[in-house]
């Protein structure tokens, strides 16, 4: 499987994670978690919804809905 798809079937459940969490299972850099979440908003990637929000001072948390944006 591709990164793009290990991190699709990670994050399908809606859960919040940050993106050392995301690299961590799904076996790539954060810089490559980042990039795949950007590229799941594509429109030829599926047009996923991904929200951000602060976990902390400085840490990011991410999570996708896996459906039209």
């Amino acid at each position: 499987a591709t990164a793009l798809d290990r991190v699709r079937v990670y994050m399908a459940d809606g859960s919040w994670r940050t993106l050392e969490e995301i690299a961590e299972a799904c076996e790539c850099s954060e810089a490559g978690a980042s990039a795949r979440l950007r590229d799941m908003r594509k429109l030829r990637h599926g047009r996923h919804q991904v929200d951000a929000r602060r976990r902390t001072q400085g840490l990011w948390e991410y999570r996708c809905w896996l459906g039209e944006a």
